[in-house]
């Protein structure tokens, strides 16, 4: 399969977005078989996409709740809401423009095997969850940055342009970690990060947003 979709040249490019931090953070290169398979599987891209930005929202709510007495964090998690919500919106305003119609997918185990590796015990598990959060961010980052070329006008603008958001998100999710921990994070990011890039690199036989390549 070609990896090259042609693009209108009538088209304003967004901005490019310098993710280098996000490419250095990460542990791996998301495989170009996930790409493939993204490719192929652009239905169930939209609608696991749809289903990541209104989990990552529901993640950064359910902080504001339980973490209410950290300003930095109420401050930063609170507009990473607003965006992830809005997100949402737009992917379901694209799928409903295309006639896709928002049906439950499983999700895959990217988000949850990571997050069985949080300690059970404050403050670690605050640490621990916002340096989860950090690795979702900068994988979606990555991952729209990846197919952002290789898809039709409509939907290479979108992920282009959320590139920059997801970026700061990321970014954001790791100074509070650092922020609120007691040591350096260096420990606990390599150990997140070995179990993120088997996550990544794992093959499976459900294709999703997160998901490793598909089994051939």
């Amino acid at each position: 399969m070609s990896l090259a979709v042609a693009s209108s040249s009538n088209t304003k490019t967004p901005q490019p977005v310098d993710i280098s931090a996000v490419q250095d953070f990460l542990p791996c290169e998301t495989p170009d078989s996930w790409v493939e398979a993204a490719l192929a599987n652009q239905t169930i891209m939209l609608i696991d996409h749809a289903n990541c930005e209104k989990k990552a929202a529901s993640t950064a709510m359910t902080m504001l709740y339980r973490y209410f007495d950290r300003p930095e964090l109420l401050h930063k998690l609170s507009r990473l809401a607003r965006e992830e919500l809005r997100h949402f919106e737009q992917v379901l305003a694209i799928m409903n423009k295309r006639n896709i119609e928002y049906i439950h997918v499983t999700p895959s185990r990217y988000a949850v095997s990571l997050r069985e590796g949080v300690t059970a015990h404050e403050p670690n598990k605050l640490v621990d969850t916002l340096i989860v959060g950090a690795f979702i961010e900068a994988r979606s980052c990555e991952r729209f940055a990846k197919i952002a070329a290789l898809l039709d006008e409509e939907l290479s603008h979108f992920y282009t342009s959320l590139l920059r958001s997801e970026a700061r998100h990321f970014q954001d999710y790791l100074t509070l970690a650092q922020g609120y921990a007691e040591q350096d994070i260096a420990e606990r990011i390599a150990f997140f990060a070995e179990k993120e890039a088997q996550l990544v690199l794992e093959p499976v036989s459900e294709f999703r947003f997160h998901s490793g390549p598909l089994q051939k």
